[in-house]
């Protein structure tokens, strides 16, 4: 086996030469407080992670694992920051997932990113902002459930297996959502964020009412958004309406962080094949004509709509499934741009010089 400094120059090496979407500059430059302790065949490389990337540091402490035929474990402490200022208590970073129209999967894509933020190692929150329809208590098994208030002023999240989480949908029956008026629901969607005890979030995510109107605008206006994620299918008309909500993002100053291609494809649970039932490459298109990027492609599987009926999730699951590794790709993309892209101290950010 290799001596102490030998062990020490391959992983440093290992972590400085590393490539891939998260870390286009290696893991070593942008991470802090490497350190490296050792017990026998037992080593433990310590790293302070600006975003949550537990599964694939996991990967490569298993390549080096294979290298050094020793067992070699990442202890990672997340220093995840807020790179927008806000009055709410608690909250780190808030980003809305939108669409811009409604049926391609944003509820159910906004439930699994928050699970996959938190498989990855953050501390996530949910708020519902679909005033006029909440599916988000059916998807985490909270139907029917009520928030509780522990000084009758704020009322406490649900707590849905760890996941912090506030709806309309806890307070009033769907039927009398459904009827509000504009005013009426930014009000009742203002006072959910505000008037909740959010425990300590790095993320909170708001699953944004579909469309690009009045009441879209307004929330974009009013909350303290970091940023956006648009969520989409292939279909043409799909890849249009999502064409807007990038628009409209950009016309209010919110970042938008990527497109998410839900339903891209079906896999043939008996070949292997893949069919592009709602067309092919246009989530792609969009990201590169608006500038963005395409944080990842999600299958059109029938497991999906049945977690989501049953208020399961697959991330849960089985956190090491096909289909939850393609929701934690998509959560550490979604991050990783959070943070190059706004955060001061990432290597992307423009240097201000002052004379």
């Amino acid at each position: 086996m290799l001596n102490s400094d030998e062990i020490k120059q391959l992983i440093e090496d290992t972590l400085t030469g590393y490539r891939s979407d998260i870390f286009p500059e290696g893991i070593l430059p942008l991470c802090t407080g490497f350190s490296l302790a050792r017990e026998g065949k037992e080593i433990t490389v310590g790293l302070t992670v600006p975003f949550p990337c537990s599964f694939e540091l996991a990967q490569v402490a298993d390549k080096l694992s294979e290298a050094l035929q020793a067992n070699v474990t990442f202890d990672i402490q997340l220093q995840i920051q807020p790179v927008r200022s806000h009055d709410i208590a608690n909250v780190g970073n808030i980003i809305a997932i939108a669409s811009g129209k409604g049926g391609v999967g944003k509820s159910t894509t906004t439930v699994n990113l928050a699970y996959a933020l938190m498989a990855e190692g953050a501390k996530v929150g949910i708020l519902d902002a679909d005033i006029y329809g909440p599916s988000i208590p059916t998807m985490l098994g909270l139907k029917n459930e009520k928030p509780t208030s522990k000084d009758g002023k704020l009322m406490t999240p649900l707590d849905a297996q760890g996941l912090d989480a506030m709806s309309i949908g806890f307070l009033v029956p769907d039927e009398e959502a459904t009827v509000w008026r504009g005013p009426m629901a930014s009000s009742a969607f203002n006072q959910l964020l505000n008037e909740t005890d959010w425990s300590d979030l790095d993320y909170l995510l708001i699953d944004m009412p579909p469309g690009t109107g009045d009441i879209q605008l307004t929330l974009a206006q009013k909350v303290p958004v970091a940023a956006a994620v648009v969520v989409t299918t292939p279909q043409d008309i799909a890849l249009a309406d999502a064409a807007k909500g990038i628009i409209m993002f950009d016309k209010v100053q919110v970042p938008v962080l990527g497109v998410v291609e839900n339903m891209s494809y079906h896999l043939c649970q008996h070949c292997g094949e893949k069919s592009h039932l709602f067309g092919q490459g246009g989530g792609e298109d969009i990201a590169a004509n608006y500038q963005t990027r395409l944080l990842g492609q999600l299958p059109l599987d029938i497991a999906i709509r049945q977690d989501a009926d049953l208020g399961k999730s697959e991330i849960i699951e089985n956190s090491a499934g096909e289909i939850a590794l393609l929701y934690r790709k998509i959560a550490r993309n979604m991050a990783a741009q959070l943070f190059y892209q706004l955060d001061s101290r990432s290597p992307d950010t423009a240097e201000i010089i002052t004379r």
